[in-house]
């Protein structure tokens, strides 16, 4: 595999991104391991120019990791485009995979300039905000399922649109088991979950993400906000309509899907 080849597939899946296109699916050679779909994700994102929201974990899921055979996450840089307010409505596609629930906090700034490394001591002072949060996720490409983590990591971290709900003041809550709750009353659909399936729990999973970022020497110039990973799996989006989350102590968060 060639530098070129990488620049020519990567150059597909940008345009699709920033055109919301759909693209016939990669060479699985660029997506099957996990090593090759990060070079793929970071030259893909070094390309495109909009405004950063922040980053995303994927992959959180432990049991999902062990049935993969991986042996942790992968982050994703999130575009400002493609996070909404709460209540706003999503158009899906036939290659949606899905809706997620997730814990998102919003962090300092100051962060990109702390020298020593994230702790679970020093981690609470750099949170300012935290919120629960609608995730729809997708492909940009005609493929549907997951094969690998590298599917989803090469395609953007495989994040379409985020839904963010009321953020509550950061005042050291705790995010440990806590249940949580994604359901459609039009169609019935209800699924039930719990923050400690997300990597431990969403702040280990915000440690892994500030660590990585850290290691990658990224950095803005504003607050950003980092969503942790889904608390009840990818759920299937079986119809249209409004879907609720909800994550005890945090709130509820809706996202109209058309």
């Amino acid at each position: 595999m060639t530098d070129k080849n990488l620049n020519k597939y990567a150059n597909r899946l940008v345009d699709a991104f920033l055109k919301n296109k759909i693209i016939s699916p990669l060479p699985i050679k660029y997506t099957k391991k996990i090593s090759i779909a990060q070079k793929l994700r970071r030259l893909c994102e070094s390309k495109i120019k909009k405004p950063v929201s922040g980053f995303k974990a994927a992959g959180t899921g432990i049991p999902v990791l062990k049935k993969l055979k991986e042996k942790e996450p992968f982050y994703a840089t999130v575009y400002k485009h493609n996070v909404l307010k709460n209540k706003k409505t999503i158009k899906i596609n036939k290659f949606t995979l899905g809706i997620e629930l997730e814990v998102c906090y919003v962090i300092k700034k100051n962060f990109f300039n702390l020298k020593q490394k994230v702790t679970n001591k020093n981690i609470k002072k750099l949170i300012t905000h935290v919120a629960p949060c609608i995730e729809i996720v997708g492909y940009r490409q005609k493929k549907k399922g997951i094969k690998s983590l590298g599917d989803l990591c090469s395609d953007f971290g495989a994040n379409v649109k985020f839904i963010i709900g009321p953020k509550k003041k950061y005042k050291n809550q705790s995010v440990k088991n806590l249940k949580t709750n994604i359901y459609n009353k039009k169609i019935n659909q209800s699924v039930f979950g719990n923050t400690n399936t997300v990597y431990i729990n969403p702040l280990n999973s915000l440690r892994f993400v500030l660590d990585k970022l850290q290691k990658d020497k990224i950095k803005l110039n504003k607050n950003f906000n980092v969503f942790t990973g889904s608390t009840v799996g990818v759920v299937p989006i079986l119809g249209r309509g409004i879907y609720r989350g909800f994550i005890k102590n945090l709130g509820t968060v809706e996202a109209k899907i058309n």
